[in-house]
């Protein structure tokens, strides 16, 4: 994400978050994304204007709407409705909801889901061009670029998004 909107002209910086968790655990990644000036403020994120759930288990376990914004961005990987989720989660937020696991099962063989929910995340948000994605792509992922892009295109097509 931070890539694609650096190719585009705009401020990025990207960074995970790690503490003693093993293999599997949750963990959080942040971008912060500027078109308008230099980002200088390196510490983490409490009050995000978008959160991305990879895992749909994490609803459960984990307040994956804590600190996000009135009005904030949900873009969940899952198989349930958009009424389901607003009935878990409240309707304080725009939700964007997608099957991730299954496009990266069928486009990439491995229910791994990182670029396929950066196509819902650009169809919900609009924060970048889905095409500036292309050239990190390939430059990550190499031979298997083609399959990431056909996943991030296919989410980005089937996403479902409820503003508020």
């Amino acid at each position: 994400m931070a890539q694609a909107a650096i190719d585009e002209g705009k401020y990025a910086q990207a960074f995970p978050s790690f503490g003693p968790e093993r293999r599997g655990a949750p963990v959080q990644a942040f971008n912060r994304i500027s078109s308008q000036k230099p980002i200088r403020i390196r510490a983490g994120i409490t009050e995000p204007d978008i959160v991305v759930v990879l895992d749909p288990g994490l609803i459960s376990i984990v307040s994956v709407t804590s600190g996000l914004k009135e009005r904030g961005t949900l873009v969940i990987n899952t198989r349930d409705t958009l009424e389901s989720i607003e009935g878990r989660l409240g309707s304080k937020w725009h939700i964007a909801i997608i099957d991730a696991t299954s496009i990266a099962r069928e486009l990439l063989g491995v229910p791994i889901v990182n670029t396929t929910m950066l196509g819902a995340l650009i169809k919900a948000t609009g924060i970048v061009n889905l095409e500036s994605f292309f050239a990190p792509l390939e430059r990550r992922f190499g031979h298997t670029a083609e399959k990431n892009r056909n996943a991030m295109q296919k989410a980005f097509q089937e996403t479902l998004f409820k503003e508020r």
